[in-house]
C-alpha cells in the first residue's frame, strides 16, 4: 500500500511539496490542510491525489485527528506551530519534516531560547522518535537543508576540516519595488538580530551585518560583498562539528545581494528596532512601521509573470559552500557550488520565482527520501546529519530538478 503524506500548509513551500508528491508512485494519499480553504482548494485541484482539509493549528487535538494513519507529516507552517505539529506526530506515530526548527519548544531557558531549543530537540525529542521508530527531520528548506546537504559534500572531501562559510548572494533586482521575494518579515527579523557562528569551537553570537567578506566566482559580474546574517547552519555544524564536520572550528552564514543592500542603512538608522518610540505624540515601532511599506512576495503565476514581463535588471545569484581544511597533509579549500534555475527559468518550468523553486524543491527531495524508503536513521535529526547514502540520494534526485553541484578542490 502506497505512503500516505499530510501537509500542514499550503503556501509556496507546502504547495511544491504536495505537486512533487503527487508524482510519486509510492505516495497514495496527499492531505493538504491550512486554516485558509481557498489556498487548499486551489492547489487540491490541481492534483490527483490530493485531498483538502481546514485545520487551526493552534489545536493540538485537531491536528492530531487529522494526522492519524499518515506515515508522514509535512509541517510548512509558521514557526509558532511547530512544537503542536511534532506532538501530533509522535502522537499517531508518524515520521515528520519541518522547513524550519520549531520555535518556543522549551518553556524556559537559561541564555539563548533558540539555541537551547535545538538543543533540547536533538536531547529530548530524539529519543522519543527512535522509541516509536520514526525518524524526524527539521530545517529542510534551501537554507537551512540544501547547503547543509552540500557542506556535507564539501567536507568529504577533506581528511580534517577547520573553517566553513555557507555564501549565498540573492541577486534578482526587478524594475518594480521587490526586495524581498519571501516573507519580509522573516527577511527583515533576521537581519535586524544578532547572527550565529561558529569561532574557535564555540557558538557565539555576532554583530548583524558585521565581519564582511567579498566574493567574485566566474559566473558573478561583480565583486559581492558578504555578511554576517542569522542562520541555523553555523548552530548545527557546531554542534555536529566532530560527528559530521570532521572537527570544524569556525563557521560562518554570509548572505549578501539586494536584501542586505536594501536593509543595512535601515538597521544602521535604527528603523529596524523592535522598540516602541513616542513620535510627534504617537507610540510607534520603526521595525512595524517599515513592514507596513513592504511589498508582499509575488505568489502567482500571474504575479510573477507580471514582474518579469515588466522587465528585470538582474537574473543572478549564488549558493557556496566553501571549507577549508586538510588534504594528505596539505591545506586545501573545497567549493562546492550549487547551481538551479533562476527565476525566469523557475517560472518557465513551473510557474513559479526562483525563492519558490529552490526552496521548495530543496524541501521536496527530503520529502522523496521519506516517500522511497530511503533515510536509514531513526530519531530526530537536523538536515545536515544524513548518511552518506542519504546525501548521495539528495542530489541524485536534485539533478531531475536541474539543482546540480561543482565541486573543486584547490591548494591554499
Amino acid at each position: 500500500m502506497g505512503k500516505k503524506i499530510v501537509i500542514l500548509g499550503t503556501g509556496a513551500q507546502g504547495s511544491t511539496v504536495a505537486q512533487r508528491m503527487d508524482e510519486e508512485p509510492n505516495v497514495e494519499e496527499i492531505i493538504c490542510a491550512d486554516y485558509d480553504g481557498k489556498a487548499v482548494g486551489a492547489l487540491t485541484a490541481i492534483m490527483k491525489k490530493g485531498k483538502g482539509a481546514v485545520v487551526n493549528a493552534h489545536d493540538l487535538a485537531e491536528i492530531t485527528g487529522l494526522c492519524r494513519g499518515a506515515d508522514l507529516i509535512v509541517n510548512a507552517l509558521p514557526l509558532e506551530f511547530g512544537r503542536n505539529v511534532l506532538e501530533a506526530a509522535l502522537a499517531v506515530g508518524a515520521n515528520y519534516q519541518d522547513f524550519a526548527a520549531p520555535e518556543g519548544i522549551i518553556d524556559s531557558y537559561e541564555n539563548d531560547p533558540w539555541l537551547e531549543g535545538i538543543e533540547f530537540l536533538l536531547k529530548e525529542y530524539a529519543p522519543r522518535f527512535e522509541k516509536i521508530g520514526k525518524l524526524a527531520v527539521v530545517g529542510t528548506g534551501s537554507a537551512p537543508g540544501l547547503i547543509c546537504v552540500a557542506s556535507r559534500v564539501a567536507v568529504r572531501e577533506l581528511d580534517t576540516c577547520g573553517e566553513i562559510y555557507n555564501i549565498v548572494y540573492e541577486g534578482v533586482e526587478s524594475k518594480r519595488f521587490q526586495p524581498y521575494w519571501w516573507s519580509p518579515v522573516t527577511a527583515l527579523s533576521d537581519m535586524s538580530e544578532e547572527a550565529y557562528a561558529l569561532i574557535g569551537g564555540k557558538i557565539v553570537r555576532t554583530a548583524a551585518f558585521s565581519l564582511p567578506i567579498f566574493r567574485q566566482y566566474d559566473y558573478m559580474d561583480k565583486e559581492v560583498r558578504f555578511v554576517e546574517h542569522a542562520h541555523d547552519e553555523p548552530v548545527y555544524y557546531g554542534l555536529h562539528a566532530d560527528s559530521h564536520f570532521k572537527g570544524v572550528k569556525n563557521a560562518y552564514f554570509k548572505y549578501g545581494g539586494l536584501g542586505i543592500e536594501f536593509a543595512e542603512p535601515l538597521y544602521r538608522a535604527g528603523l529596524l528596532s523592535h522598540e516602541e518610540e513616542a513620535l510627534n505624540g504617537q507610540t510607534v515601532v520603526p521595525f512595524d512601521l517599515v513592514l507596513a511599506h513592504m511589498p508582499a512576495p509575488p505568489k502567482t503565476k500571474a504575479e510573477i509573470g507580471e514582474i518579469i514581463a515588466e522587465g528585470l535588471v538582474s537574473d543572478t545569484g549564488c549558493m557556496v559552500v566553501e571549507a577549508y581544511g586538510k588534504k594528505d597533509g596539505k591545506d586545501v579549500c573545497v567549493e562546492v557550488h550549487v547551481y538551479a534555475p533562476g527565476l525566469v527559468e523557475s517560472f518557465e518550468r513551473a510557474g513559479i520565482s526562483a525563492e519558490m523553486y529552490i526552496t521548495g524543491q530543496g524541501g521536496a527531495l527530503f520529502t522523496k527520501l521519506f516517500a522511497n524508503d530511503k533515510y536509514e536513521q531513526k530519531g530526530l535529526i537536523t538536515s545536515d546529519m544524513l548518511t552518506d547514502g542519504e546525501v548521495d540520494y539528495y542530489f541524485e534526485s536534485a539533478e531531475e530538478l536541474d539543482i546540480t553541484l561543482e565541486t573543486k578542490v584547490f591548494r591554499v
